[in-house]
């Protein structure tokens, strides 16, 4: 197998709101909020006007446009035994995806992520983890892990006590590594772990710029540039309009975004660039080959509503 990705396994439920909607939830646009109250999330979703259903979470997102390139991939992720958790499980193998994970009766339902898409095409997120934040170490299957070129993982899956173990579980028997950092409030929660895990962890890691200068309290975008060159490792960073940039020691690649777009919805934006980086670095293309592949799939993706080409 290409790579395994491990993730949060969420149903995206995509809505159009206006600004008003955003700033009346005390909600900050762009970034995602966790929602730990079942009924306070069914209370929000109950007056929005619901745009699409789909198989969501970061890398199920990413491993789904690794697929839709050609790539043999799987995923694990906890689902309950719930409407959900099959529609979920039959959306990954609609798209070719091995979907390494039994369900059974959990006690909370399967995660939902609400995506709320405001006229600009921003996305702002409310996630209900329900049984996906409960993934633990018997969860995690090494001998796929093993059988796999690289596991790709998402800093959303990152918490304390079983994640956590399930996540070191996963790191200690990858031949090579991934990750994405997911979100800047993200960051913020686990700064010394995820800095230990980019310094001596990680082979890849994904971020935007502000995660990434959050991560490390950067004043300037050249303090990230110089950390990233120390690590030794491939830093992939976006930068929005200013396109995307690659670090690899002194190797520095960067490209533009594409103009003229249709822009819908920008949901799954960093997602499906990471499959396209990704797909081009397993054919051992040079970095700047694997940032215009994945500016082609992000492209693609913030064309239509939804994160699935």
């Amino acid at each position: 197998m290409r790579i395994l990705g491990i993730g949060n396994a969420i149903v995206d439920v995509i809505c159009k709101v206006n600004e008003e909607f955003i700033t009346q939830n005390n909600l900050n646009k762009g970034t995602m909020k966790l929602i730990f109250d079942d009924n306070e999330f069914k209370s929000m979703l109950s007056n929005l006007k619901i745009e699409k259903t789909i198989s969501g979470g970061s890398v199920a997102n990413s491993i789904v446009g690794l697929s839709q390139l050609g790539n043999k991939v799987g995923f694990i992720g906890k689902v309950n035994d719930d409407e959900l958790g099959d529609k979920y499980e039959n959306g990954l193998k609609s798209e070719n995806v091995e979907y390494f994970y039994s369900k059974k009766k959990e006690e909370l339902p399967t995660g939902t992520c609400l995506i709320l898409v405001t006229p600009d095409s921003e996305r702002t997120m409310c996630t209900f983890l329900g049984t996906a934040g409960k993934i633990n170490v018997t969860d995690i299957d090494t001998e796929i892990i093993k059988q796999s070129e690289m596991i790709f993982l998402e800093g959303y899956l990152w918490d304390e006590g079983e994640p956590k173990k399930a996540f070191e579980k996963a790191i200690n028997s990858a031949k090579k590594i991934a990750m994405s950092l997911s979100d800047q409030f993200c960051v913020e929660r686990h700064k010394p772990h995820f800095l230990e895990l980019v310094k001596n962890k990680l082979d890849i890691t994904f971020a935007n710029e502000q995660e990434m200068m959050s991560l490390i309290n950067a004043k300037s975008f050249k303090e990230v540039i110089s950390f990233s060159k120390k690590t030794g490792k491939l830093i992939v960073i976006t930068r929005g309009a200013k396109g995307a940039v690659s670090i690899y020691g002194e190797r520095i690649m960067e490209n533009d975004v594409l103009k003229n777009l249709d822009i819908k919805d920008l949901t799954g934006a960093g997602d499906l660039f990471a499959a396209g980086f990704l797909h081009e670095y397993l054919k051992n293309s040079n970095y700047l080959d694997c940032l215009n592949k994945g500016r082609e799939m992000s492209s693609k993706i913030i064309q239509k509503i939804g994160a699935r080409i």
